[in-house]
């Protein structure tokens, strides 16, 4: 039976297909499981290593970048364009986008930064720098445009790193009423991102 995933895509996932505009296109396995867990998952960020886990699973032990392959075909095969309905975040994961104009997303909190920080391992660990990540451990998801928080938080850190000593980088987090409030220290210097919530301007 056929799930209509956009005006445009439908899927059937008992039998595994797929059909755009009423013609069926033919996927393998492993595309059809990226496109379904995409779908299924609208306007959320999916990291690389979420996507193998729930997509690859135990089968295989791929490197990450061995989506970029499949993800190459599955756009081929669906005519999809670059960025959509499917966008590559730089260095983050995948957003399966619906047809709506969206700018901000659904993001697992300590996986981005999980991410972040290992994008950034090389340059932490020569300041003699060692991460911790100390979350409020009520607020996992928070909804922001990721490439915008990427910027913010490599900007903060490209202006703490230059001065650092041996010691601890802490990313912690916690909630206001109005904000909720990311904070980068390094050997006491802090710098905090608010991201506002409940509507504040």
């Amino acid at each position: 039976m056929f799930t209509p995933i956009t005006t445009h895509i439908e899927i059937d996932r008992a039998q595994k297909r797929v059909r755009k505009d009423g013609q069926d296109i033919h996927l393998t396995s492993l595309e059809f499981g990226l496109l379904e867990y995409l779908c299924t998952h609208p306007n959320k960020l999916c990291s690389r290593d979420e996507l193998i886990e729930q997509v690859w699973g135990e089968r295989f032990l791929y490197d990450p970048g061995t989506i970029d392959v499949h993800l190459n075909a599955l756009r081929r095969k669906m005519g999809f364009e670059k960025k959509q309905p499917i966008e590559t975040v730089r260095g983050l994961g995948l957003i399966f986008r619906t047809e709506r104009q969206v700018t901000h997303y659904t993001i697992d909190l300590c996986a981005f930064l999980t991410t972040w920080l290992t994008n950034h391992e090389a340059e932490i660990r020569d300041a003699g720098l060692t991460p911790q990540l100390h979350l409020t451990p009520f607020v996992n998801q928070i909804t922001i445009a990721p490439e915008a928080l990427r910027r913010m938080l490599d900007s903060i850190l490209a202006a703490l790193l230059p001065t650092a000593q041996a010691g601890f980088l802490r990313l912690s987090s916690r909630l206001t009423l109005q904000s909720f409030i990311l904070s980068l220290e390094i050997n006491g210097t802090v710098s905090e991102l608010r991201i506002p919530i409940y509507g504040e301007n």
